[in-house]
């Protein structure tokens, strides 16, 4: 293996593991582009993304550009003169300009198997559609949306009741160890990319806070696909006498479920151990498993139902 000086571009968690490997590795990491610190918290106060605290940590030069083509930043860039950049999650897309710099251009750590599931939110659009697997692909930065040639990929299968967060922190670490040896492939000349199939494309357009809101005429499968993959944000919502209820874990009930009879959707059918038991639009219930009123803590099911003082005929809405 041939070191490479390499400028890398990522913001949360996501991106550590390939980070930390990349420097474990013994190569020249030359800057560590990241997003501004945001508000975050209860207190809205500024704090640093995952990355700038673990490059701090690790004395790595931090670069946060609020304009990626700002003149400053582009001939910094240029004077470090990187062979290589890699980008795992940055939050932005690159423009022409960063694109050109390094000799061996960009390559990106992509939480989806490409051409499945191209954009922003590939983990939470695959676990809210029910997909079996995801994975990830080291594909070329073009300038076209995740759209460059795949170089490698790895799959992993998606449980039935696993959520975004459980989906991407395993992700982050297969992403984390499949990029070492496309790095060593590029520096050494043989790297082999795959162009995608434009007819398999899928997008994963950036989640919204009205991604959450729960439509209780959908299918059990689909309520709980939601459920799921909105966790850990912005999570599925819905209203109970008028006030907003966020759902943060639900399951399909099992079949000991009492029988809705001429139960509507988003009825309670019965509260038992589990949860609340919630009918859905094709006739199956859905058990809500933890769910947490506007600005109080989360509970249990049955605990939240008892605070609320809900019954069987009681109905959620929208």
């Amino acid at each position: 293996m041939t070191p490479q000086r390499i400028i890398f571009f990522g913001t949360p968690e996501f991106a550590v593991p390939t980070l930390r490997e990349i420097c474990a590795a013994g190569h020249d990491v030359a800057a560590v582009v990241t997003q501004p610190d945001r508000p975050r918290g209860r207190g809205q106060k500024p704090s640093p993304g995952a990355v700038k605290v673990f490059s701090e940590a690790h004395g790595l030069p931090v670069l946060q550009p609020d304009r990626l083509k700002d003149e400053r930043f582009l001939a910094t860039i240029s004077e470090l003169a990187p062979d290589l950049g890699v980008v795992a999650a940055y939050g932005k897309l690159l423009p022409a300009a960063v694109l050109a710099g390094p000799r061996l251009g960009l390559i990106n750590v992509h939480a989806s198997l490409l051409p499945r599931w191209r954009g922003a939110s590939p983990i939470h659009r695959a676990v809210m559609a029910g997909d079996a697997e995801t994975g990830v692909s080291i594909m070329r930065v073009v300038q076209a949306l995740d759209a460059g040639g795949v170089f490698a990929q790895a799959r992993r299968p998606i449980g039935s009741d696993e959520t975004s967060e459980d989906v991407e922190r395993d992700l982050a670490e297969l992403g984390a160890r499949l990029i070492l040896p496309v790095i060593d492939a590029l520096g050494a000349g043989t790297a082999v990319e795959a162009p995608q199939d434009e007819a398999l494309v899928t997008h994963a357009p950036r989640l919204t806070r009205d991604d959450g809101v729960i439509a209780w005429g959908a299918p059990a499968h689909a309520i709980h696909n939601r459920v799921r993959g909105l966790h850990p944000w912005p999570h599925a919502v819905t209203t109970l006498h008028g006030a907003r209820v966020i759902v943060l874990r639900s399951s399909l009930a099992p079949a000991s479920t009492p029988p809705a009879g001429e139960a509507q959707p988003g009825e309670v059918l019965a509260i038992d151990r589990s949860g609340v038991i919630v009918q859905a639009g094709d006739g199956r219930p859905v058990a809500l498993l933890q769910l947490q009123a506007e600005g109080r803590r989360a509970l249990g099911g049955r605990d939240f139902a008892a605070g609320a003082r809900i019954r069987p005929g009681a109905r959620f809405g929208t």
